[in-house]
């Protein structure tokens, strides 16, 4: 599977558990509490490591800073996805929850859709940075373990 596929694969993926998860709090009436969102980075986090994963298994990659770029790429475009999902929600369904996001202590002032979808990227990249190294951490010495595993068995 190339690179482009994994990274799309999975955005979208984790778009989904995302938007998933904000309609299930909102089914059970909890979609207003600012705490969590921050459950969106578990699901970042899991999709990164998914993506690396399957670019290891199926492509035999296991460069440190290729692996690190495709989970980069991969969480970058969910939070895109998920932005333009909370915009579109916020100007086409419920323009009241513009409101409770502006009340949250996250993000706590007077923000046009602009203003939001800026701050909303500004925490979601910070995310990606976080969840891409985070899952990193795990892999990085992957390619030393694949060798040593490889010349053993010889």
């Amino acid at each position: 599977m190339s690179q482009s596929k994994i990274i799309l694969k999975y955005g979208i993926l984790i778009t989904a558990l995302i938007g998933g998860f904000f309609f299930f709090s909102k089914l059970i009436g909890v979609h207003e509490n600012p705490y969590l969102r921050f459950l969106n980075l578990i699901f970042v986090v899991l999709g990164i490591r998914q993506a690396v994963k399957t670019n290891i298994e199926l492509n035999k990659e296991t460069n440190y800073i290729t692996n690190l770029g495709l989970g980069i790429q991969t969480a970058a475009l969910s939070v895109i996805l998920s932005i333009i999902g909370v915009v579109g929600y916020v100007e086409l369904i419920n323009p009241e929850f513009l409101l409770s996001m502006n009340n949250s202590f996250l993000i706590s002032g007077d923000l046009s859709i602009a203003e939001l979808f800026i701050t909303l990227l500004i925490e979601g990249m910070a995310s990606v940075f976080i969840g891409s190294f985070v899952v990193m951490m795990f892999y990085k010495n992957h390619d030393k373990v694949l060798t040593s595993a490889f010349s053993n068995k010889s």
